[in-house]
């Protein structure tokens, strides 16, 4: 199976250059599974109903998400209204699953791509630096346990701010699962690789948006408040738009075959 997770998607930037792109890249590249973490997609700040079926109609099977999930209020009652409906595109939102068990939402989704290839994806968030959550380890070997035998291709996306919880997770994962990729931080690692059990590795995915900016906002209003303290609202920058992901190929086992960087410059 060849898969692609895209970056954090960054406010119109990013959602304009995975709309041009995105159907390109799936059939030169011979994609399997799209998957695209998407809690920055309003404006930088969460993502609403309208935002996920937008995207999930660029060709992204999956959306996963991060400590910003819960920005917009109204992502709340779209869980709940189609939680009943396995059809209802709410089903495609993951949101990390060591929130607490009463929030809606799932951090987990098994599936199966248009060719009949079964997979699942996993959403955990780090601890250190950010919110204290359940334990994503612990959490992690739990999830693992309740997947059927027939998702042998598994990825997680762990969103976590320190690059040494990541590369804990992915050698504490090592064997396990297909993939343990890190987001939230909004800079891409030189580091992708495949450990010694068969997993893919990478730190962190990057951003999709615009990189003539500061992880994605302006350069005006990250400047001022960090020079002057004023809390000025944070905008999406523009310019310098990038569509960045990683691909990920495995074999009928799950286990890794290569993993690739990718990083596509928009220039129109």
């Amino acid at each position: 199976m060849r898969i692609l997770f895209i970056g954090d998607i960054y406010g119109q930037p990013g959602r304009r250059v995975v709309r041009d792109h995105l159907a390109d890249i799936v059939a030169t590249r011979a994609i399997n599974l799209v998957i695209a973490n998407g809690e920055n997609a309003a404006a930088g700040f969460g993502i609403t109903p309208p935002l996920v079926e937008e995207i999930l109609g660029y060709g992204v099977d999956l959306i996963t998400s991060g400590n910003h999930i819960w920005d917009k209020r109204d992502i709340l009652p779209y869980w709940q209204h189609g939680a009943a409906d396995p059809l209802h595109p709410s089903h495609r939102l993951l949101r990390p699953a060591n929130y607490g068990a009463s929030l809606p939402g799932k951090g987990v989704h098994c599936g199966t791509t248009r060719f009949g290839e079964s997979f699942a994806v996993l959403n955990l968030q780090g601890r250190v630096f950010m919110t204290p959550l359940e334990c994503p380890f612990r959490l992690a070997d739990t999830l693992i346990a309740t997947l059927p035998p027939e998702c042998r291709t598994v990825l997680v996306d762990f969103h976590a701010e320190a690059s040494s919880e990541k590369q804990a997770l992915g050698w504490y994962l090592d064997g396990r699962v297909s993939a343990v990729l890190g987001t939230h931080t909004h800079v891409p690692t030189a580091d992708e690789r495949i450990l010694p059990n068969g997993t893919a590795f990478q730190t962190d995915v990057g951003m999709t948006g615009a990189y003539a900016g500061v992880i994605g906002s302006r350069i005006e209003e990250v400047l001022q408040r960090m020079m002057q303290g004023f809390p000025a609202r944070l905008e999406p920058a523009s310019g310098d738009v990038r569509l960045c992901g990683t691909i990920i190929e495995t074999g009928a086992d799950g286990k890794a075959v290569s993993i690739e960087r990718l990083a596509l410059l928009k220039t129109d």
